[in-house]
């Protein structure tokens, strides 16, 4: 499942959430020659996604999605933007061909130590579709590694990136969050259920209350996939609302993943970056993500 989306064959669905990202996805398939179904999530997809969508569903409604994929001849399914809201299951209750599978489905979504995304791509598995992740259908929308816009880390920049990242390795192992900010040589906020926005949030009102100090601009937002992450799903992402916040904060750069982050709105983040001069990186990481040591 690594052949460029050049290589790739056969209708996929692309499954939307939130955000600008399954639009501009679309597009990049569409344009390699793929033949594209996309399926947004009622209450989530933004407007502009549900205009392009060929059928709306809303959570519990597995059932008619597996019919759509069928009737539409769509093997391979791609999971992509962001989930915000609760479930509302109340839908399981019209949609018969979810209640024939609730008992495989409370199985699959209850046992083992998975992930929940790791359970529901085990879902699709289990009706015979292939869940394929941006790496397999569209890798040229991963972050490249090396500096990617005009502005380089200095060498303070380097030793926060440093720092950061190892916080991030650590909050992998944990499966707490994916972004971590080190500012003048020591780590002030960790991600969590909040998301990394509001962790950027919270690093603005350090900065306004003296919680911190520094002189200038100082530190660096690091985002990596975590540890055992499956690259099919919940790809860690930077566009450019980030590049805003990280400036609000104080913040010299921003690190990810090399082809292991998503950065949504690529031309625009990176001119938004160099306007504001600050920069851009794609890290390598020394391990894989779903390699442990010995």
């Amino acid at each position: 499942m690594s052949d460029p989306i050049g290589g790739q064959s056969g209708r996929l669905a692309l499954i939307a959430g939130n955000g600008s990202l399954p639009g501009q996805i679309a597009d990049a398939l569409v344009l390699a020659g793929r033949d594209v179904k996309i399926v947004a999530i009622k209450g989530e997809a933004e407007a502009a996604t549900r205009e392009r969508a060929s059928a709306e569903l809303g959570w519990g409604e597995i059932g008619r999605l597996y019919n759509f994929l069928e009737k539409t001849g769509c093997r391979d399914v791609l999971l992509i933007g962001g989930v915000s809201r609760r479930p509302d299951f109340t839908s399981i209750l019209g949609d018969f061909g979810t209640m024939q599978r609730l008992p495989t489905i409370f199985r699959t979504l209850t046992g083992g130590d998975d992930s929940l995304l790791t359970k529901v791509i085990r879902l699709f598995e289990s009706e015979g579709f292939r869940v394929v992740g941006i790496k397999d259908v569209a890798p040229q929308l991963l972050a490249s590694s090396g500096v990617l816009g005009r502005t380089r880390p200095s060498s303070d920049d380097q030793h926060d990136l440093e720092l950061a990242l190892k916080a991030t390795e650590k909050l992998g192992e944990l499966d707490i969050g994916q972004a971590a900010v080190a500012i003048g040589g020591r780590v002030v906020a960790l991600e969590g259920a909040e998301g990394t926005d509001a962790m950027l949030e919270r690093c603005c009102e350090l900065k306004r209350s003296g919680r911190v100090r520094t002189k200038g601009r100082s530190g660096v937002l690091v985002k990596t996939a975590k540890r055992n992450q499956d690259f099919r799903v919940d790809l860690p992402t930077v566009g450019p609302k980030t590049i805003e916040l990280a400036v609000a904060a104080g913040l010299s750069g921003v690190a990810v993943e090399a082809q292991g982050a998503l950065i949504a709105d690529k031309d625009e983040t990176l001119k938004k970056a160099d306007a504001m001069d600050i920069f851009v990186i794609g890290i390598e990481r020394t391990e894989e993500p779903g390699e442990t040591e010995t």
